[in-house]
């Protein structure tokens, strides 16, 4: 069982100088570039790496154990990738040099989106994306385009009920309307898609399976309707761990998809970066795919721009290409093994669920789940518990709390995710610590966390009036 470190840490303005200011040369800079003072800390290499040191271990990460965050996966990230992004041959390069001398890492991006063609059944992509949301906004910019030359004004999106909170986000900054339908027994109502279709129905986002952990049975008669109705079937890949090897969205029937490298192939994840969010179309859609795009040229490859129908850059330069070096490297290393990833997740999700009290936690629709499942902690309601003062709990037992709250469709919701990494010691540990909070005193609940460096904080207070350095920091004292 993890537990974290308490240490009294002050910030690092707070520390006492290791150096006096006095003792550093002067540097012969123009007098327009010097400032008569420079507000930062004066600290010694020992200082700095204790203050960075104590702060890992008053935290909790992927490395430190099971992190089940339900559609937000955290999978265990192989230390070869981050070994071959650090090498000098890769962190010297720089996106100004001519493609001759580039060849090697052009020939990598050139087979990686071969390789995410055949894991997903699309005819193109582009690696450029710098995240999953701006792959969705990219896919969005797509769509918009085609509709354009095809003469179409199409207005409206729409995305079912239980869609990741960034589809809506993403069609809005593209500039269409949202229109959200409900769903029906954890899948698409497909009374309410046909009803929502109309010819100003530029594209409906899905994903397969749903945030419910739920294979959408229908997604061919989806597919057709969609198609019918002139739009275009759009993937949102973020849960593509399920079906990695055992099915493709192409064959489904989409028409763009998006993935998250962060979550799928085992590249780093949270704290706000780095990410890639590559988007694949199908035939119709290369011609709007962004610019620049690594081509064959000959025997070796180039940049290619010349695509007037190109929706353009999205991005600076090329992309995040050592995280895409670390996903060439995953794919590399699991080759067919990428259908043992899903196959694993998906039974680690239902053995996980297996374990859980049934009395505590309900599961809203019948049936096994894929890759996650979402469970409502509604039957604690009457003792006075909710799912975040189990999730506060959790951290007290040593494990990192699942989503909570997600989909909206599900009272008192726990996602949980625990993906392929974990062993059956880790989950059963991690069922164990839900049920055990589960019959633990509402009392002790909720004043959880006790045993963390910061209690429970005030989450209102903290949304509203967000201190994020230390300047507001002073402002307020």
């Amino acid at each position: 069982m993890y537990r974290m470190a308490s240490y009294d840490e002050p910030l690092l303005s707070e520390l006492p100088a290791s150096r006096d200011t006095d003792d550093i040369d002067e540097l012969p800079l123009p007098g327009d570039l010097r400032r008569d003072r420079l507000d930062i800390p004066r600290l010694d290499e020992r200082t700095l790496v204790r203050h960075y040191i104590h702060l890992s271990q008053m935290n909790y990460g992927v490395d430190t154990g099971i992190y089940p965050l339900g559609s937000c996966t955290m999978k265990y990230n192989p230390r070869l990738g981050e070994r071959l992004a650090a090498r000098h041959r890769m962190t010297l390069l720089h996106p100004h040099q001519d493609a001759s001398t580039v060849q090697g890492i052009l020939e990598i991006l050139y087979h990686l989106k071969e390789q995410l063609c055949a894991i997903t059944g699309m005819h193109a992509f582009s690696l450029q994306p710098a995240a999953g949301a701006h792959g969705e906004f990219t896919g969005m910019l797509i769509a918009r385009a085609y509709h354009e030359q095809q003469g179409e004004q199409r207005s409206e999106v729409i995305l079912p009920d239980s869609a990741h909170g960034t589809n809506p986000a993403s069609a809005k900054m593209a500039g269409f309307d949202v229109v959200e339908i409900p769903s029906r027994e954890g899948h698409v109502d497909l009374d309410a898609l046909r009803e929502a279709l109309s010819e100003d129905t530029a594209a409906f986002m899905l994903t397969n399976p749903n945030t419910l952990g739920v294979f959408e049975r229908d997604i061919l008669e989806i597919a057709a309707m969609v198609k019918e109705a002139g739009a275009l079937l759009y993937y949102d890949g973020a849960n593509l761990n399920a079906i990695m090897g055992k099915a493709r969205p192409g064959d489904m029937g989409f028409d763009i998809v998006h993935l998250n490298p962060h979550k799928t192939f085992a590249t780093p994840h949270g704290g706000g970066g780095p990410g890639a969010g590559p988007v694949g179309v199908t035939a119709e859609l290369e011609p709007y795919l962004p610019v620049p795009r690594v081509a064959r040229d000959g025997d070796g490859y180039t940049w290619s721009y010349d695509h007037p129908r190109s929706i353009g850059r999205v991005s600076h330069f090329h992309g995040n290409v050592p995280v895409l070096l670390k996903t060439y490297a995953y794919l590399l290393r699991m080759g067919a093994g990428l259908q043992q990833v899903a196959e694993q997740a998906v039974l680690n999700a239902n053995y996980l669920l297996s374990r859980l009290d049934d009395g505590a936690y309900t599961l809203p629709y019948p049936g096994r789940r894929m890759h996650e499942f979402v469970v409502s902690a509604e039957p604690l309601k009457d003792k006075g518990i909710r799912a975040l003062d189990i999730a506060k709990r959790l951290l007290d037992h040593g494990f990192h709390p699942p989503t909570m709250y997600f989909p909206l469709t599900v009272p008192e919701a726990l996602m949980i995710e625990p993906t392929e990494s974990e062993s059956r010691a880790s989950l059963d540990a991690y069922a164990e610590g839900l049920n055990a909070v589960a019959v633990e005193e509402p009392e002790v609940l909720q004043r959880a966390p006790q045993l963390t460096p910061v209690k429970r904080i005030d989450e209102a207070k903290a949304a509203r009036t967000p201190l994020l350095t230390w300047h507001d920091l002073e402002g307020q004292q």
